[in-house]
């Protein structure tokens, strides 16, 4: 059982680029803002709440679910490509979006570094994953041992040339549950300025913590 947790070439752009107006106009017609708890919407726009009970942000990444061009689209922006599972009825997942996403100086750190596609651990969607295997969002959330949501999975800028192997072998750090706002954006700035090289994130984080401090500044752990 899955559960939510809490954790401290041409053609190609063409035809996703086609894919994308044809979603934007869908969301257009369908769509409609709603305001966050606070009373402010993201730039306008707040996660909606889609029929397959997930909130999404709508700078999210559109795709067509074939992760090595993903990859490739987001390293052509000069981002990460991260990939978040969730599903219907996360209480640790809404308040990712209601809260966390609703600070914009994370929503705005992870839009200008990143791209993040969202994925559902029980989705029937198919994938292909970067070993070239096509499998619906459920057997490849097993298949990269995806045990809880949310699950943020990062990716490192470029992939090996003629090196096929499944994401669950490529990504270079996890989210593995939900994580405060201060160890939140935290992690996203330890996979940027990829200290994962050069030690771990929990190393990462009390260098931060400790500088802060040294500054007179109290971090917001809790």
């Amino acid at each position: 059982m899955l559960h939510c947790a809490a954790g401290t070439n041409a053609l190609m752009i063409n035809r996703r680029q086609f894919g994308k107006t044809v979603l934007a106009a869908g969301a257009s017609l369908f769509g409609g803002a709603a305001l966050s708890p606070s009373g402010a919407a993201n730039e306008g726009q707040a996660p909606q709440l889609g029929d397959d009970g997930l909130y999404r942000q709508p700078w999210f990444m559109e795709s067509f679910l074939n992760l090595p061009e993903d990859l490739q689209e987001a390293a052509g922006q000069g981002k990460r490509l991260t990939i978040i599972w969730e599903q219907r009825g996360c209480p640790y997942c809404k308040e990712l979006h209601l809260v966390n996403f609703a600070r914009p100086e994370i929503s705005n750190y992870i839009k200008k570094h990143f791209a993040m596609l969202q994925l559902n651990i029980w989705g029937a969607r198919e994938v292909t994953d970067f070993d070239g295997q096509t499998l619906g969002e459920r057997q490849l959330s097993r298949k990269w041992r995806v045990n809880f949501t949310p699950t943020i999975q990062f990716f490192p800028p470029t992939l090996p040339a003629n090196e096929r192997k499944p994401g669950v072998e490529l990504e270079v750090a996890r989210m593995p549950g939900y994580f405060k706002p201060f160890h939140f954006i935290t992690m996203f700035e330890f996979v940027h300025e990829r200290a994962y090289e050069r030690l771990s994130f929990q190393r990462y984080l009390q260098e931060k913590v400790a500088a802060l401090q040294a500054k007179g500044i109290k971090p917001e752990v809790w």
